[in-house]
């Protein structure tokens, strides 16, 4: 059989197609009426697979490139309307090609959550299902008024290793465990449970596949990076996260990202998306697949230089495994390889039934009668529940960094001088991949909402060397009975695109806070920023009485803050990542892949980090104190198992080591959450060492003052298991310590044996290119 030419003619037809997409409107197919009546797609007793290729193998060959991009014009001819893949939802509905805000009324916002970054920081993984499952249902709203598509480029689960990179607010931190956990709850929230049948309620997008966390740093862009990383590296730190998101949470699609992964696109790296991601997790093709970061596909050729021309750029990637091209270089090159037969049909069939059979498991062919999700609508966003949700994440997940017993602050201040660049936020608080939010409410305004007489007097700007309001802010402070400085970093710092040279605070807002600290009075000072910056001269300084961080805390930021400072809520939240001192930031570059210590790397993260952070992952203060002890004392010595199972996709790293119990008293007297954090450190495995790992955490609600709960800490050998140089997870005898928190007048120690012979408990792919 002759092969079908393409190109000129299939060019026409894809810009039409693409030109009649542009103006999206949310549409649904329609089942009861011809052409789509009688077709299989619309077979709700068949699966999905079968029901997507019924109606993909009716597709020209024009049609099935055509529809590889992110704005797929859809096959009117087939009654299938156009639709647009790319939605944005990290903390909220969000404003993105895909997402439409009214301009006043009905869906004009959407609840705004905190960032991920601030959220993680209250390890409460209840909450963040909580959260996803309100952000599930506002988007379910969204699409049914044509507002929104049904899938949602996010969470976003690179680990947060370097604090100059731009985007790591929109992450829950440096470690994979606990960013596993939060990926784990944050997937069922939004695609209603694992693996939901009959429907998906949203689709989830874990993101960015793999080792991305660089923007553009010293002349290095991630459009065109390299990222070069061990297999151990791989396997112990930069992708636990997302064998969570794919293998347990069964997420529905991933997102390749800009970089190189030892010397192939991620998005061309058949590696990744074939031997990891679906031979190894079961990535399978029943609803699930992947798309491109935005523009990905186009810098396999544009900027990597990987290939020799556009043809072999998009032919690389649609054969490695990369079903959705969120740009446009499959519609404008695809003619091109498949002329050259360089793809095949079967190879668009491929990619299309992936996607189409996700539609198929939203409902997206089935009548609105039998689907529950299509009768939501804008009642159902920004309730009172949604509202109070996320309040409590903003209360939650905010850190008391220091505190001399200045807050909550005494009955006997009244009037506060705020002041500083983050005093009066509103937009600010939200952070990046933003909506609409019904409101904002600033710090300064939190304090007012709480009683307090307050002033704002900006005194300075985060950037530049802007000294001209000081003597405006300490005249504010002279007249008020205590002071707050709201400052630290935001999107003109820290973004995405951006990355950091310096970790320091800029400008001159240390210069204005020296100042104030000075006028005699108590001093708070709220950082704000997803990235953290160096605190040593405010911890140092005896008259800087308290710091608390507060990220982006979203819609009901200042309401959280207002609350903590006048004692009406307890702060319990822990750090999610190191506090660096500034020098980190000269002794190791961002192109740095490596996560262990060596002659030119101090190490990465609190695992690995070799000098004296500034305030340590974990840390994090309360208005009262408690006093742990082990509820059973656990054993002195394990027998390593024997006979794990570690063949390809096997679970064995999920299996029990053994659940410890922490009795938790309150022995202050503020009724207070409390978040416990179980760490393990050992002489197992290969060198160096790790300082300690997170195994298990929990978060304990409203212990009061004098009362007392229990933290079951379940560890799993996953959590006990080391990675080999090759990547495989081992078991290893050896001496071990378990700690419980972070801080000497609260930590509770035990030291056990494991005996017996290391085990393997996983095998890691390995690379053959």
């Amino acid at each position: 059989m002759a092969k079908l030419q393409v190109g000129t003619v299939a060019g026409i037809v894809v810009l039409c197609l693409l030109r009649r997409a542009s103006a999206l409107t949310y549409t649904f197919p329609d089942c009861t009426v011809a052409p789509l009546k009688g077709n299989a797609v619309c077979d709700t007793t068949k699966d999905a697979t079968t029901r997507a290729r019924a109606i993909i193998e009716q597709f020209t060959v024009d049609e099935l490139m055509a529809n590889t991009v992110n704005l797929s014009p859809g096959v009117p001819r087939l009654g299938l309307p156009s639709y647009q893949w790319w939605s944005e939802a990290l903390h909220g509905v969000a404003g993105s090609p895909g997402v439409t805000f009214a301009a006043s009324g009905n869906f004009s916002f959407a609840t705004s959550f905190p960032q991920p970054i601030v959220m993680s920081a209250a390890f409460n993984d209840e909450l963040i299902k909580e959260v996803a499952t309100i952000i599930s249902t506002e988007s379910r709203a969204f699409n049914n008024f044509g507002r929104a598509g049904i899938d949602f480029f996010t969470p976003n689960i690179n680990p947060f290793k370097d604090p100059r990179w731009g985007r790591g607010q929109e992450t829950p931190g440096e470690d994979p465990f606990h960013i596993s956990q939060y990926v784990f709850n944050l997937v069922q929230g939004l695609q209603g449970g694992l693996d939901p049948k009959p429907y998906y309620k949203v689709i989830a997008d874990c993101k960015h596949f793999a080792a991305y966390d660089l923007e553009n740093w010293n002349g290095n862009n991630r459009m065109s990076f390299d990222a070069l990383v061990t297999p151990q590296d791989l396997s112990e730190y930069y992708l636990p996260p997302f064998q969570t998101c794919v293998r347990d949470a069964k997420v529905a699609s991933v997102m390749c990202s800009y970089n190189s992964v030892n010397g192939i696109p991620s998005c061309a790296n058949s590696y990744l998306l074939q031997n990891i991601l679906r031979d190894h997790w079961g990535f399978n093709d029943d609803g699930r697949w992947v798309t491109s970061d935005c523009d990905a596909v186009d810098n396999i050729f544009s900027t990597h230089k990987f290939t020799a021309d556009y043809a072999h750029a998009v032919a690389d990637a649609l054969k490695a495994g990369t079903d959705v091209d969120c740009g446009t270089a499959y519609s404008l090159h695809l003619p091109d390889a498949f002329n050259q037969s360089l793809i095949t049909r079967d190879d668009l069939e491929k990619a299309l039934t992936r996607q189409y059979s996700s539609l198929v498991r939203l409902g997206y062919f089935d009548s609105p009668k039998v689907q529950p999700f299509r009768q939501l609508d804008f009642s159902d966003v920004n309730t009172p529940n949604a509202q109070a949700l996320a309040l409590q994440a903003a209360v939650e997940g905010i850190v008391m960094l220091k505190n001399d017993g200045t807050l909550p602050f005494k009955k006997s201040i009244k009037k506060i001088a705020f002041i500083g660049p983050w005093a009066n936020a509103t937009t600010q608080m939200q952070g990046n991949y933003q909506g609409t939010a019904p409101f904002l409410v600033s710090p300064l305004q939190g304090a007012v909402n709480e009683g307090f007489s307050a002033t704002f007097t900006p005194g300075t700007t985060i950037l530049g060397n802007v000294t001209t309001g000081f003597a405006d802010a300490l005249a504010a402070a002279k007249a008020a009975d205590a002071i707050v400085f709201a400052g630290g970093i935001d999107e003109s710092v820290e973004r995405e695109g951006m990355d950091r040279m310096s970790i320091t605070w800029p400008g001159v807002q240390l210069d204005l806070i020296a100042q104030l600290a000075a006028v005699g009075k108590p001093l708070v000072v709220m950082q704000f920023g997803g990235g953290q910056v160096d605190d040593t001269a405010l911890k140092t300084n005896s008259k800087v009485n308290s710091i608390l961080w507060a990220g982006y805390p979203g819609q009901s930021g200042g309401t959280a803050l207002g609350q903590i400072i006048s004692g009406k809520a307890a702060p319990a939240g822990r750090l999610v990542t190191t506090q660096y001192p500034a020098e980190f930031a000269d002794q190791i570059g961002m192109t740095d892949m490596t996560i262990r210590p060596s002659s030119t790397n101090p190490g990465r993260t609190y695992k690995w980090y070799t000098g004296t952070p500034v305030f340590q992952f974990g840390h994090g203060l309360h208005f009262t104190s408690f006093a742990l002890s082990w509820q059973h004392q656990p054993a002195t010595k394990y027998q390593i198992p024997k006979g794990v199972n570690n063949a390809a996709g096997s679970t064995s790293d999920l299996n029990e080591f053994d659940t410890f119990n922490v009795v938790v008293k309150n022995t202050g007297k503020v009724t207070s959450d409390y978040v416990a954090l179980l760490f393990l450190s050992g002489s197992g495995g290969p060198a160096p060492l790790p300082n300690k790992q997170l195994v298990a955490y929990t978060r304990l609600g409203q212990i009061r003052a004098g009362g007392q709960s229990t933290a079951s800490l379940k560890v799993t050998l996953g959590s006990v298991a080391r990675a080999d140089a090759k990547g495989n997870l081992w078991v290893y005898p050896g001496s071990y310590e378990l700690t419980v928190d972070t801080g000497v007048e609260r930590s509770l120690t035990h030291k056990f044996e494991l005996v017996g012979n290391a085990v393997q408990i996983s095998s890691f792919p390995q690379d053959s290119s």
